[in-house]
């Protein structure tokens, strides 16, 4: 489909933004979803590989629904990182349409996206905000779904499937689905009413070979070819490498640890610095100090990235904290860094693709013992080789520790097919909270309307048989019914109770929602009410058991806390349990109050800057639903209100005061404190003693708030 055709097919908005890509013209997918009537309002599955254009379908059917239609546009993902990146492309392709997001506070309906015609959000933001009741939905022309395989998601899968469920009955709108590894596309389609675009084209033509004793052992459309690669080196990452770096090109490797990865970056630092000019070395060094000093206190990771980073080479995993991330990730899209040692969750975040891909590792230590990598998750990894305008070829390598393995893995992974993405809904405890959700937000009341809802969905389309999900239907109204969240009438509908109705917008467990209300008592120390946010769902998974924390843990189970609550909790509780680890969690919290170092913390948890800092963002949604559950049962709220400030700011309750202002964190409050400034009224007074510290200008800025 040529420039001239798809300018009478397209409104002239979308062949500008196709010239400004320097495209001449349509990809296979694109192509085979406009003659199957994209622009005629159809519902899509796109399933082809990455980089085949699958997100200018997208495009084409929001901005078609926003300007010929008159309404808005919705994208949704699963990772909030994916999220921005596709909004801040979207944004700068379509700077004349009024574009927002929204991935954060889950306790919000954001009236203010009403005036918006192209929304990016994530799943859980999106299904949130249903629940808060949003006005705009009817409006809505256009949703697409990206990552659609992560229906098959253990976590996200469910919310995933009950929101396109949902929205499939509550507005008219396209449904645009797309996917890289879809083994039963004509099945999600079906599902979905949706055409099917299958295709495996893709713009940079992808070798897919096994690696041993420096040899390569490809297969392609002409079939098995043999290389051998540049280097000299007898470890297989190695000369991977070596074979990348001479042709003048970059790496991405896949370690089954973040212990691994950080390993492999060390191991390959010596062979990346070799090809850094000097004007890389200046700017990776400028790099590596902003990702030193991202702490007021760097930590042991910290400084290991940082000189890695000075060396071209980083490592990238759930542990780094997101300004390191991101600032790896860019210098990486620069060329600067030279290879990336990451865990297979890069392969799900942003759009960082390299010439060559290896997987390093095809098994890893998961429920007490060793699995091998999905074969979904192997060609969700191969699809980030091969960068467009970049490389004429990809290349996605595997490592075979013995030549029999080589034919191995041939068989199970470079010819196979995608595996068959299925359905984790049936399970209790996930679909507790979005059958409150029912009730509550006034969508379905009755258990038979419960029980055709969940025939629509695709656990319902893909097994038919609803005896099972009926039986899990009515263990989760029995536990909302226990907890005290819904009511039954005469008419044999459910009613949502008023906390009930608050205990869904807060999106949290109704299990958590039903511990914390349990377990608030005036009486409870600081240790307690940790313990109380910690030791829920979301807080999971927890920090290692300490010694400390098993000690401590009896003592307070033997001295106070009331046994029939964990025996409630464990028994209601799914998967394996251990409260000694939310306890340890819990002391982890409280040393991050008491003002311990990040460095000190993460040693003493075996924990990473970046799991610590998740701890804390999740834990200050749970004391501000702990807060809200007080507010609604009428409970104290005082000391909840100071942990929740004392953890953002990780501070002892004597900085309370000082932290009220702009500029002053935990070392500023710190700081001041040491230096006789106990108060914002010692402020007042000592206002040269203020500039001294802190220099004239951060001085004035927190002068300015006195007036």
């Amino acid at each position: 489909m040529d420039t001239e055709q798809l300018r009478k097919l397209l409104l002239p908005e979308i062949t500008e933004t196709i010239a400004k890509r320097g495209m001449k013209g349509l990809t296979p997918p694109q192509a085979g979803a406009i003659s199957k009537g994209l622009l005629d309002g159809k519902s899509m599955l796109i399933a082809s590989p990455t980089a085949s254009g699958k997100t200018l379908v997208a495009e084409i059917a929001c901005v078609n629904s926003i300007l010929r239609h008159r309404k808005k546009s919705v994208y949704v993902a699963p990772m909030r990182a994916l999220v921005m990146e596709k909004f801040n492309e979207f944004r700068e392709l379509y700077p004349y349409l009024k574009t927002a997001v929204s991935i954060g506070d889950l306790d919000s309906s954001d009236a203010w996206l009403h005036d918006y015609d192209m929304l990016f959000v994530s799943t859980e933001k999106l299904d949130s905000l249903i629940r808060h009741g949003v006005s705009w939905l009817g409006s809505v022309g256009c949703i697409v779904f990206d990552e659609i395989h992560m229906l098959g998601d253990q976590s996200r899968g469910p919310t995933l499937e009950i929101l396109i469920t949902k929205l499939s009955s509550i507005c008219n709108a396209q449904m645009i689905a797309l996917s890289a590894t879809v083994g039963n596309a004509n099945e999600i389609a079906k599902w979905l009413g949706a055409e099917l675009v299958e295709s495996d084209y893709r713009p940079v033509p992808l070798k897919k070979g096994v690696v041993h004793e420096g040899m390569a052992y490809y297969i392609n459309d002409a079939g098995e070819e043999q290389e051998m690669l540049e280097g000299s080196n007898r470890l297989q990452d190695i000369r991977v490498l070596e074979d990348t770096l001479s042709r003048g090109k970059q790496m991405l490797a896949f370690y089954s640890t973040k212990r691994n990865a950080e390993a492999g970056a060390v191991k390959l630092s010596e062979h990346t610095i070799k090809k850094l000019s000097k004007e890389d070395k200046d700017q990776l060094d400028r790099i590596a100090d902003s990702i030193l000093n991202v702490l007021d206190r760097p930590t042991e990771q910290c400084i290991k990235l940082s000189k890695l980073v000075r060396y071209g080479i980083a490592f990238h995993h759930a542990g780094l904290l997101n300004a390191q991330r991101g600032l790896v990730e860019d210098a990486f899209k620069r060329n600067l860094i030279k290879a990336i040692c990451a865990t297979t969750t890069l392969g799900y975040g942003v759009n960082l693709p390299a010439h060559t891909v290896l997987i390093r590792d095809i098994s890893r230590y998961d429920n007490g013992g060793n699995e091998m990598l999905g074969i979904n998750e192997v060609l969700q990894l191969f699809g980030r080789a091969g960068r467009p305008k970049y490389d004429k070829e990809g290349r996605a390598l595997m490592i075979a520790a013995y030549k029999e393995r080589v034919r191995e893995l041939y068989e199970n992974y470079l010819v196979a097919k995608p595996e068959a993405i299925d359905s984790g809904l049936g399970v209790a405890p996930i679909l507790r909270t979005h059958i409150l959700a029912f009730v509550a937000e006034n969508f379905i009341h009755d258990k038979k309307q419960m029980q055709k809802f969940m025939a629509k969905t695709f656990y319902g389309y893909q097994y038919g048989n609803m005896r099972h999900i009926n039986n899990v239907i009515d263990e989760a109204l029995s536990d909302l019914m226990k907890f005290g969240f819904i009511e039954e009438s005469a008419r044999d509908e459910y009613i949502a109770t008023k906390v009930g109705k608050r205990v869904s917008e807060l999106y949290i467990d109704p299990l958590s929602a039903w511990w914390i209300i349990n377990s608030m008592d005036s009486k409870n120390d600081t240790i307690e009410n940790l313990y109380m946010i910690a030791n829920t769902a979301e807080m999971r998974p927890y920090v290692r058991s300490t010694e400390e924390a098993e000690e401590m843990f009896a003592a307070y189970r033997h001295m106070k806390m009331p046994k029939q609550l964990f025996e409630e909790f464990d028994k209601m509780d799914y998967g394996y349990y251990d409260p000694v680890r939310g306890f340890s969690t819990a002391l982890l919290l409280n040393d991050w109050m008491e003002e311990q170092k990040e460095q000190d913390i993460v040693k003493k948890y075996r924990s990473t800057p970046g799991e610590l800092y998740s701890k804390l963002s999740n834990a200050d949604w749970m004391i501000y639903s702990a807060i809200e559950l007080a507010k609604i049962t009428h409970k104290t709220q005082h000391d909840l209100i100071n942990i929740r400030i004392r953890l953002r700011y990780g501070i002892k309750e004597e900085l309370l005061d000082l932290v009220r202002l702009e500029q002053v964190g935990r070392v500023r409050a710190r700081t001041m404190f040491v230096n006789g400034i106990r108060t914002v009224s010692d402020i007042r007074n000592n206002k040269e003693a203020v500039t001294r510290l802190f220099g004239k200008e951060i001085a004035a800025k927190i002068l300015a708030q006195l007036d």
